[in-house]
């Protein structure tokens, strides 16, 4: 398990750089001074029909100094990483954060947190993806599409894996300073026929997670054995009937379920939604403050954390970009809203004593902004297995895979689709659908909820390009979450609704 920061990397002037832009800003009159030096690696490798399609190998570098000055913002960044730039990007943001003053509408404030002084973290993976042979990695997926092309079913295949290394040095006037350095990687493949009956496709329901090339062996995820099963499951597809629109109890599986866990509860309790602070990109929320403790989110059986320690999620760190430490904590107590996504900033706005730790930036380009932690559905302790779960059901429908979505900009009134439809009748799989969503508001949805499965059903899903602000800032999250059936929802055609 790689337990040090890349030596190329720590062979940078960290401390040297920061302590430099601390210096200058404090001697400036700021009273807050953060630098973050980052290194992002993003590698992409498409395959069509087995063959390259497309790949990149891209390094995005660079230092961001932002400061308080008299209860106003100041940032400023460069590509540079010097003590030279240091002292001028520091200059740069006090002056920024002066001009901005007679503008503002807010004295910033931040919350206190405790001093990490010289922390290093790295996150939770084997193989760094970057080690591995550009052949390698494409004979894997090659391997993987020509299965899927032996088959009669399969006309295409794509093939794509996307891998991050993600480095970054903070410091602050406080005395804060730490150092990560995390690994992240998301595959998907997809089958496509295209015959007398139309154009059908299903990908492969592997979640985006915070290993390494390790993800590709079949020890993590079992790849031989779900693209040996494609070609049956997109033949199934082909042939279904399209669905009869009504009320339905549905088997909501994790690699769909964590998609509707984002959009109803990710979103709408990031604290700065709720009190109408950030409405770019999502939205506002309609689980406001004044909700807290009293608004019924869901069933009895519904709990929800937040944290930003899991091992191998997308959204785990040691520490956020505002020098915050990791932190697990409550969202949804027994159906209850009982807790927010909190910054620095807007837990001082609020009054909270502590931030939870969900403050990132994207890049040295940007500002840190408030960003969802991973947030996830907790398994039924002695709840059922999936297999007991489908026995259980006598009229249903079991949803696998995410596709596409819409949600209201209060995060209320929402329509998912997926990629698997299988009918249930007296306990039993009798064939597949298609053409198949469901819709409902969040608070009726998570109220229907029945039977919550328990810990051998629970997958770690998620996604790498959650996005927020303006300008825009994209984020990896993950959502944990165990298969629940949910009772009479809404079951919609797709086709028909489309017609109207």
């Amino acid at each position: 398990m790689k337990t040090t920061v890349d030596a190329d990397f720590l062979a940078l002037p960290l401390s040297t750089v920061t302590q430099a832009a601390i210096n200058a800003a404090k001697d400036s009159g700021a009273t807050h001074v953060d630098v973050r030096i980052e290194r992002t690696r993003t590698g992409l490798l498409s395959l069509r029909d087995a063959k390259p399609e497309m790949q990149s190998d891209e390094i995005l570098a660079g230092l961001g100094v932002r400061v308080i000055v008299n209860g106003a913002w100041g940032f400023a960044s460069s590509p540079e990483i010097s003590v030279e730039t240091a002292r001028k990007l520091a200059m740069s943001a006090v002056a920024m954060a002066k001009t901005s003053k007679p503008l503002s509408t807010e004295f910033v404030t931040l919350v206190t947190e405790p001093v990490y002084s010289d922390k290093t973290w790295v996150s939770d993976y084997e193989i760094d993806p970057f080690a591995v042979s550009d052949s390698d990695k494409k004979d894997r997926l090659a391997q993987l599409s020509n299965e899927l092309l032996k088959t009669e079913i399969v006309n295409h295949t794509s093939a794509h894996t996307m891998y991050v290394k993600e480095q970054k040095h903070y410091a602050d006037s406080y005395g804060t300073s730490t150092t990560q350095q995390r690994i992240r990687i998301q595959t998907q493949i997809e089958a496509i026929s295209i015959g007398s009956s139309g154009f059908e496709s299903m990908r492969t329901l592997a979640q985006p997670a915070g290993f390494g090339w390790e993800w590709m062996d079949n020890k993590h995820w079992d790849w031989d054995a779900e693209i040996a099963e494609l070609p049956t499951l997109l033949a199934e597809k082909v042939a279904a009937p399209s669905v009869e629109p009504g009320r339905y109890d549905v088997l909501v599986h994790p690699s769909n379920l964590w998609l509707t866990i984002h959009e109803s509860i990710g979103h709408a309790t990031e604290l700065d939604r709720a009190i109408g602070y950030e409405a770019n990109y999502a939205g506002t929320s309609f689980a406001t403050p004044d909700k807290l403790n009293t608004l019924q989110y869901g069933s009895s059986l519904m709990n929800v954390t937040g944290d930003r320690s899991t091992a191998h999620g997308l959204s785990t760190v040691g520490f956020d970009d505002e020098g915050v430490a990791a932190q697990q904590w409550d969202i949804i107590k027994d159906g209850v809203l009982v807790g927010y996504q909190l910054d620095r900033r807007i837990a001082a706005r609020v009054n909270r004593d502590r931030s939870n730790g969900c403050a990132f930036a994207d890049s040295p380009a940007h500002v840190p902004i408030q960003r969802m932690p991973n947030v996830s559905l907790a398994a039924n302790p002695t709840g059922p297995t999936y297999d007991e779960m489908v026995a259980s059901m006598e009229d249903g429908i079991i949803i696998k895979g995410d596709k596409s979505w819409s949600i209201d900009m209060q995060r209320y009134n929402f329509q998912f689709t997926g990629q698997q439809f299988h009918r249930v009748k007296n306990g039993t799989i009798v064939g597949q659908l298609k053409d198949v969503a469901y819709q409902a508001t969040t608070t009726d949805f998570w109220g229907s909820m029945k039977v919550v499965g328990g810990p051998s059903t629970y997958v770690l899903g998620g996604a790498f390009n959650c996005g927020k602000a303006q300008p825009g800032q994209v984020a990896a999250v993950s959502h944990g979450c165990p298969a629940a059936i949910f009772g009479k929802v809404n079951i919609l055609n797709t086709v028909a609704e489309a017609g109207k």
